[in-house]
């Protein structure tokens, strides 16, 4: 197994423990020799702010506006120009995906690509089940649609 040479990993520990996220790296040019390659640490790129405040915003329109869950409805919605924001899960189907962005361009709606699975989308929303999509229809108290810009 290769040793990485003069690196002390307990200086990262500080950065580690505030939030930080390192990825190991290693040079391509050195990686020819496995015993003499040196690795670096790197701190990755840090959403967990905006996730969050994402998920807020989120809970504050579950809480004060209207929307819909669901594939079938948020259709629905855009055929009938109610909604005003759509959330979709990274791991919705391509196909299904592709058809809400459709709608959402003819009706011209903002589509937000959710950063997170349809079990985290779901988490976020306060509920017990997986949720893929979903339509906003009334954000209530919440600058979700100020704050997200759609991605057409």
């Amino acid at each position: 197994m290769p040793r990485a040479f003069g690196t002390n990993y307990n200086k990262f520990l500080p950065f580690a423990k505030l939030g930080f996220h390192f990825t190991l790296l290693c040079h391509p040019s050195l990686s020819k020799n496995p015993d003499r390659s040196r690795f670096t640490m790197v701190a990755a790129k840090k959403t967990k702010k905006t996730h969050e405040s994402i998920n807020n915003r989120l809970a504050l329109v579950m809480k004060s506006g209207k929307y819909t869950l669901g594939y079938k409805t948020v259709l629905k919605t855009l055929r009938s120009s109610k909604g005003k924001l759509i959330l979709i899960s990274n791991n919705c189907p391509p196909l299904r995906k592709s058809e809400i962005e459709y709608y959402a361009m003819l009706s011209k709606v903002g589509v937000h690509h959710y950063n997170g699975n349809n079990v985290d989308l779901g988490t976020a929303c306060g509920k017990y089940f997986r949720v893929s999509c979903l339509s906003i229809i009334d954000p209530g108290d919440s600058d979700i649609i100020k704050s997200l810009p759609g991605e057409h």
